[in-house]
Order: structure tokens, then sequence, then C-alpha cells
């Protein structure tokens, strides 16, 4: 019953870190748009629809760096943040470097833009510190015995009638 509640809780921390990384990169890629004070204001239904391309898109990419992550630290009960941290800045890096071309002549990655990369790392990290807040700090524990019931307190002893 507690493995059921726990990928309860993992699901609900991976959505919610992809909701946070998706705003990260939306926010980051269209920076240069909300400095430039000539525009106007921004449509804010497109905003929301771009955010929720972004959230789809992490989602479906992280998927499984993520899941790889997760398994990791729940086999072995890794509750530390900066393990998250690091875990998420390694799947966002992955999930860039998965849509850039790799040259297998010269095994080197054809196209890297360092900026798109730092975005897509840093939105990763973020990830991570949001999924340790809702799911990481309990890594493992579904695998812990329960904690045995404490033993009534005694009966107060009664005087017996004569």
């Amino acid at each position: 019953m507690a493995l059921i509640g726990r990928l309860f809780v993992v699901f609900f921390g991976f959505l919610a870190a992809c909701f946070a990384a998706g705003a990260i990169v939306v926010v980051a890629v269209l920076y240069p748009e909300f400095s430039d004070f000539g525009q106007g204001e921004i449509d804010q239904s497109a905003i929301n629809v771009v955010l929720g391309f972004g959230f789809i898109f992490l989602s479906g990419f992280a998927l499984l760096p993520a899941l790889i992550v997760v398994l990791i630290t729940e086999a072995f009960y890794i509750r530390g943040v900066l393990t998250y941290a690091v875990g998420g800045a390694i799947v966002g890096a992955a999930c860039y470097l998965g849509l850039v071309p790799f040259d297998t002549q010269t095994l080197q990655f054809d196209g890297i833009v360092r900026r798109h990369l730092e975005i897509m790392t840093g939105a990763g990290i973020v990830a991570g510190l949001v999924y340790w807040m809702i799911a990481g700090r309990g890594a493992g524990v579904w695998r812990e015995p329960p904690r045995p019931l404490r033993p009534p307190p005694p009966l107060p002893s009664q005087p017996r009638p004569l």
C-alpha cells in the first residue's frame, strides 16, 4: 500500500518539476521579447499556450532520464538536495543534447548553442529542486517497515471490594 502512495507522490513531483522547468525555459527563451519595451504588452494567452507546449515538450523528453534518476535515488535511499540538483542538471543537458545532431565520424555534437544548453541545464536544476521538495526528501521511505504500535498504558488498579 505504501508503494502505491509513493508512486502517486513521485508522479506529482515529476509533473510539478516539469512545469517548473517548462516555465524556466519559456521565460528564458522569451526574455529578449520581455526586455524590448517597444513591443508593448505581450499577449497573455500566447504565453499560456507557449508555457503549455513547454511543459508537454519537457515532460516528454525528460521522462526516461528523470525516471532513471528517480529509480536510483529510491533504490539507494538517497535524499540529498545536491543529488537531485545534479541529477536535474544532467537530465536537462541530456534533453538538450538529445536534440542536437551528433557526428559519428568526429564524435562531436554539431550546432550546440551554448545559451540553450545553459537554459536547459538551469531548468533541470530547478526541476530537480522542485522534485526534491515534493518527493525526494522521502526517497525510499516506502521500503521501511512500519513502526510497531506502542502497547496501551496499563489500566489503573482499583481496590477490590471487601
